[in-house]
């Protein structure tokens, strides 16, 4: 028996100031990968803003500097220097070294802000090899510079200043970060969509780590997000201008942007303060509940339903709708952390009422865009019927009923989908060299025959006639399209294990897509992972070294060409043993997650992409032709 250790008071540690940020980087901006690298900059970034939000700045300046530095310049009144009378340190030390520290919580200095958690500047101190701010208040030039989150010195007056602004200068702590290496496209996808969301903003982006190819950006929207709308659906026909809807009141500004197009899909972009919703909220849930009154009205005074049994449902209304969701209120109370979807109640009230009574003035001053709308709507109807009753041919009752699982599903054991996953594989060989080598308990197996259609040319119904994807859904047994219920789910993790060549990716792609257009929250919520089996396999005797990609090749064999090396071109290439090491054995495989970082432009490039304008995906092949490595032809 191992000897017990003492433990007691004295074995507790508190972790003083940003030391508890530098310990667990992750749980202040999410993790230490790119992802989090750049959450550094768009912290400092929001805190411009909410000076923009309040009126009292209109330019922000992000510039990526030589050995990945970053700097960010506003024309706001700057973080205040005075010294703060309750703590005895200026107020601008306590706000770049206090957790929960700032002037957004009483609504005192910002009535509308985007970070509301008072951890965003400060975070970025602690996780900076060093920190400078240059603060242009009162006439003078106030400098303070950290190191590793700690002052040097106390704050200092270093010259004269005509204006007002808060500049942050920061390196990214590179033993905390995988990479230092900031991106520029990144960032600059980031402060496009603020400069949509907030119009009259100018947010300018430079990269100017090579002096002889400095890139920059000039982000400035008059439209604002009628500007953002037309962006997002640049590359589709919409069926009209689109229509633009604006309140303010002292509890909330309301700005919606919606245009209609031919597509069998919707896209809704939520923001809160400039926040992404990506999960919605109540302003979400009172624009959608307006719409489909104001729609059932206007359908009822055309004459086409007689009575409400006759009237759409709300996925009639929103098919094919491009929608920008904007408010902006002083006290948003998320659900979670993470900051993805409203909370307050009384927002949906707001949202609701704005919209039934400004869509239904647009309509009284365009008659023709109702009669447009609901025309496309009826057909959408329609679909939506035919499509129930292909449902109702496909969806079992009960997601844990074995007799209804298809039967090329070999299914594991366990009935428990935290521990439970399952391979989508293409074709029955590589069906039956995963079902051999797979842990029977927790490991599931579908292989799918031949391309998965593509559903982003076609409809629900369409869609449900095609056995793959009829055979995915009973597998899940979440469901589908609206009636979709991730608590239903019956794996943890859906893993798509395609081959390693043009194919494969083809499937992985067609199946990515149907994911997003018909069961998002599978991604969203992050059930879907690609696997990652190994290339090539360098023979040495009876042992196999395995390699990943070319460069990981090259690494092991030193660049010399007397290894036996075999290129895995198939899953189906692979004996059982070979596949279980490298692909399925959870203490040895490769997963890489899906995720959306960026809705907007996912739904863009899907749309673009997968769908039926030929002119848009050849222009965007010929502008990256040059860029693909390892093509296999």
């Amino acid at each position: 028996m191992k000897k017990r250790e003492e433990y007691g008071a004295n074995d507790i540690t508190v972790l003083e100031g940003l030391d508890a940020v530098r310990k667990r980087p992750g749980m202040y901006i999410g993790s230490t990968s790119e992802r989090g690298l750049h959450h550094l900059v768009y912290e400092v970034v929001d805190n411009s803003v909410d000076e923009a939000l309040a009126g009292y700045c209109d330019v922000i300046n992000v510039r990526i500097l030589p050995d990945n530095i970053i700097e960010i310049s506003d024309n706001g009144r700057g973080i205040p220097v005075e010294k703060n009378s309750k703590h005895n340190k200026s107020a601008l030390e306590i706000v770049m070294t206090v957790l929960h520290a700032g002037g957004k919580f009483e609504n005192k200095g910002y009535k509308i802000s985007g970070g509301l958690h008072g951890v965003g500047v400060s975070v970025v101190n602690a996780l900076s090899t060093w920190l400078e701010a240059e603060i242009k208040r009162d006439g003078k030039v106030h400098y303070q510079k950290y190191n590793l989150g700690v002052p040097e010195e106390e704050i200092k007056i270093i010259g004269d200043a005509e204006n007002t602004g808060t500049t942050v200068r920061f390196k990214a702590e590179p033993t905390i970060f995988e990479t230092v290496d900031f991106s520029f496209e990144t960032i600059s996808k980031r402060c496009k969509e603020l400069a949509y969301l907030n119009k009259g903003l100018r947010i300018l982006v430079s990269d100017e780590r090579d002096y002889e190819n400095i890139l920059k950006n000039d982000f400035y929207f008059e439209g604002g997000i009628v500007d953002f709308v037309k962006d997002i659906t640049r590359d589709q026909e919409n069926l009209i201008e689109p229509i633009y809807m604006k309140s303010e009141s002292k509890d909330a500004s309301i700005e919606v942007a919606i245009v209609y197009n031919n597509r069998q899909k919707e896209s809704i972009f939520s923001f809160v303060n400039n926040i992404n919703t990506h999960e919605g909220g109540t302003h979400v849930s009172g624009f959608k509940s307006s719409l489909t009154r104001v729609f059932n009205d206007a359908a009822k005074e055309l004459g086409y339903f007689k009575n409400s049994k006759d009237g759409f449902v709300g996925s009639d209304v929103r098919e094919g709708i491009v929608a920008i969701v904007s408010v902006k209120i002083p006290e948003p109370q998320f659900e979670g952390q993470t900051k993805t979807k409203l909370g307050n109640s009384k927002v949906s009230g707001i949202v609701s009422a704005m919209m039934l009574e400004k869509l239904k003035d647009y309509f009284l001053d365009k008659p023709k865009v109702p009669k447009v709308l609901v025309d496309r709507m009826l057909l959408s109807k329609k679909a939506r019927e035919a499509a129930k009753k292909a449902r109702e041919m496909v969806l079992r009752k009960n997601p844990l009923e074995v007799s209804t699982l298809p039967g090329k599903l070999y299914d594991c054991s366990s009935k428990d989908p935290f521990e439970s996953e399952i391979y989508l594989v293409e074709g029955e060989s590589a069906g039956g060299t995963t079902k051999n080598a797979r842990d029977r308990k927790t490991q599931a197996v579908l292989p799918l025959k031949g391309k998965v259609l593509n559903v982003e040319k076609s409809g629900l119904a369409k869609a449900l006639s095609n056995e793959e994807i009829r055979n995915m859904i009973t597998a899940f047994g979440a469901g589908i399209g609206d009636e979709f219920n991730i608590d239903k789910l019956r794996y943890s993790k859906i893993i798509i294990m395609t081959d390693a060549d043009v194919d494969g990716a083809h499937i992985a792609t067609l199946l990515l897509t149907f994911f997003y257009r018909f069961m998002s929250e599978l991604i969203t919520n992050g059930n879907v992972y690609k696997a990652n089996p190994p290339l090539y396999g360098i023979k040495r005797g009876k042992k196999i070294i395995y390699c990943y990609d070319e460069e990981d090749l090259r690494e092991k064999t030193n660049g010399k060409d007397s290894f036996d090396i075999q290129r895995y071109k198939g899953l189906g290439e692979m004996n059982t043993d070979q596949l279980w090491e490298t692909t399925m054995n959870k203490e040895n495989r490769r997963l890489f997650q899906v995720t959306v970082e960026d809705a907007v432009e996912a739904d863009r490039l899907f749309t673009m992409l997968m769908g039926d304008e030929v002119s848009d995906r050849r222009e965007f092949i010929e502008k990256n032709a040059l860029y693909v490595e390892n093509l296999d032809i």
